[in-house]
């Protein structure tokens, strides 16, 4: 492993950005499936647009700011949001076809992932849910890891840490 340099140290991953057709949907389906937290909204009428900002907030973490300064300030030093882009219009528009979700041709951009405890009991709620499935959590050689689909098709790896630590070190030659 490389040490970090000290001109990073104060460098975190704030985001990863998904263009969404429906915000309704899409905030229903990370705040109620997965379980995050909006933590802001930023409307761009002069361009057409609306960022979503969404992370997980666990008991004991920091409050999120009333303030509108303050809040976004918080938004951008939080670790790991997902940041949802909205063009206005698409939700409506007959002729959107949707975008591209990376994994059909051509591949580029592949995933998210969430780590849970239980991959096997999250996926049986989102059977419940009604949530579609690329894989389940026995299919194929990988086993004990599920992929979901989101409303605009992004795929989600549904992961248990403790799992996938098992079954990498059980890898021929590890």
């Amino acid at each position: 492993m490389n040490e970090p340099k000290a001109e990073t140290d104060e460098f975190i991953f704030n985001q990863t950005m998904l263009r969404i057709r429906d915000p309704e949907r899409s905030i229903a389906f990370y705040r109620d499936v997965l379980g995050m937290t909006l933590l802001e909204k930023f409307d761009f009428p002069d361009m057409s647009f609306t960022l979503y900002f969404m992370a997980y907030v666990r008991p004991g973490d920091e409050p999120i700011p009333a303030d509108p300064a303050a809040r976004a300030e918080y938004v951008f030093r939080q670790k790991a949001t997902l940041e949802l882009t909205h063009n206005w219009g698409t939700e409506k528009s007959g002729d959107f076809a949707g975008y591209h979700n990376g994994n059909s041709e051509p591949r580029g951009f592949g995933h998210i992932g969430i780590t849970v405890p239980d991959v096997h009991a999250a996926c049986e709620r989102f059977e419940t849910l009604g949530v579609e499935f690329v894989k389940r959590p026995d299919d194929g050689k990988m086993k004990g890891l599920a992929f979901v689909k989101d409303p605009d098709g992004y795929w989600i790896e549904i992961l248990s840490s403790a799992s996938l630590a098992s079954m990498i070190r059980a890898w021929p030659g590890r």
